[in-house]
């Protein structure tokens, strides 16, 4: 009806409109409850539509780690991504305070997904762990420097001690995805 409003038009045209856009890809929605009657449907842009406007987030990203290389050498480069890491290690600490290692991997499962990393986790007959993220958010920076990919294996290893991480899988060397084996202490 807001849209519809909008446009200049009757809702169920407004309504039409998007059906169409939803069965071609760019828009999709999610109902939400608020209060009695009937959910709100909230509609928003898919990622093919969102492709469609400018995002320079990847160039810029790309020039400034060019740039601080240029600037401060690799020594430069190495400072700041240690800087990340012990920041993000100090988030994922104050969040991750239970001793057992499924509860501290179900947070930090919900810690990098809410970070787009879309990560999800099994456990093998052995006991161990897989852990994989489907998207990389930050694959553009990771690209030009591998560094970021090695600070977040050494991070996961402090986080998750005494448990063993070892990267199985790895998107930057052409698999789909970043996948680790977490194995437990051994008793």
């Amino acid at each position: 009806a807001a849209l519809g409003e909008q446009l200049q038009m009757t809702s169920m045209g407004a309504r039409q409109h998007l059906m169409t856009l939803e069965s071609e890809g760019w828009v999709s929605f999610s109902d939400e409850a608020r209060g009695r009657g009937r959910p709100v449907r909230l509609w928003h842009l898919t990622d093919q539509a969102w492709q469609r406007f400018p995002d320079t987030h990847g160039d810029l990203t790309l020039q400034l780690i060019d740039d601080i290389r240029q600037v401060f050498g690799d020594a430069g480069m190495e400072q700041l991504i240690t800087r990340r890491e012990q920041q993000m290690q100090a988030r994922y600490e104050s969040r991750l305070t239970q001793p057992a290692l499924a509860d501290r991997l179900m947070t930090l499962k919900a810690l990098r997904t809410q970070e787009g990393y879309m990560a999800d986790m099994s456990q093998e007959e052995d006991g161990s762990w897989l852990w994989w993220e489907s998207h990389c958010p930050i694959c553009s920076a990771a690209r030009a420097c591998r560094g970021f990919c090695r600070s977040e294996l050494a991070l996961f290893r402090r986080l998750l001690a005494p448990a063993e991480v070892e990267r199985e899988q790895y998107l930057l060397e052409g698999d789909s995805r970043c996948l680790y084996r977490i194995r437990p202490p051994r008793p």
